[in-house]
């Protein structure tokens, strides 16, 4: 990867990614999807998702810094196995499958789930999904093979995390230990099987971690001030907005 040949503009939307992602994980979950076409339209699909992971997992920790005390983790301990078999499918296929294919079929699942929530909602319906053991499956191994392949996940946990109804503080707590996990037990195949992770790579992250960490400051306060009605819909909303941006 050929950092010598960005632009100005793209160096400047390289830091803006940062801030993204900064944002994203302090419960701004749709800031970081958009990250995803932005990347890959500077550095090509794959390459992209090996300089984007690193980032994602300081992140991680900055979330998990300040929502430790809020995740659940029986909901976690469900989707764990399901999302390494996930991770799995998506090293084997990450050669045969093009980026393009599969954000569609991501979009298209997501914008389902979408309808299937909203349709809930309105009705008023007391269903509670998480109680099926294949909800858990199917969520886990999505969540992996699209967390492999374009680090996609956040759209697929928002609407497995919805669905259960947490408060803000505990969905924001509970999808920031599962990232951090997950990123970092992805490190390891970026940099041994896909070689998409190197020295270059890690040296132009660590510039960006002043940019993470203010995002990260943006979005811990962009929470505090919407209240959980506010906040549920705007989640939605911007979940809605991400999925589009992966066709």
């Amino acid at each position: 990867m050929d950092f010598t040949s960005l632009s100005l503009l793209e160096w400047g939307l390289v830091i803006l990614c940062a801030m993204l992602v900064g944002m994203s994980k302090t419960g701004v979950m749709g800031a970081g999807l958009m990250v995803i076409p932005v990347l890959a339209s500077i550095f090509g699909g794959r390459s992209s998702t090996g300089f984007l992971l690193p980032m994602l997992s300081v992140a991680d920790i900055l979330a998990v810094r300040y929502y430790n005390r809020h995740a659940q983790w029986s909901y976690l301990v469900r989707l764990f196995p399901w999302t390494m078999a996930g991770i799995a499918l998506g090293v084997w296929f990450g050669d045969v499958i093009s980026d393009e294919q599969f954000k569609a079929s991501i979009g298209v699942i997501i914008f389902i789930c979408l309808g299937l929530l909203l349709a809930r909602d309105f009705r008023q319906e007391s269903l509670n999904v998480p109680n099926y053991w294949w909800i858990s499956a199917l969520t886990g191994t999505l969540g992996g093979f699209a967390t492999m392949i374009g680090n996609a996940a956040a759209p697929i946990m928002a609407i497995y995390l919805l669905s259960m109804r947490l408060p803000k503080n505990d969905y924001i707590g509970t999808a920031a230990w599962f990232f951090l996990i997950i990123n970092l037990l992805k490190i390891p195949l970026h940099v041994f099987i896909w070689h998409t992770i190197t020295l270059d790579t890690v040296k132009v992250n660590a510039m960006m971690v002043p940019a993470i960490a203010l995002g990260a400051i943006l979005g811990f306060r962009v929470v505090r001030i919407l209240p959980e009605r506010a906040y549920r819909i705007f989640l939605i909303i911007s979940t809605a907005v991400s999925a589009f941006f992966l066709f």
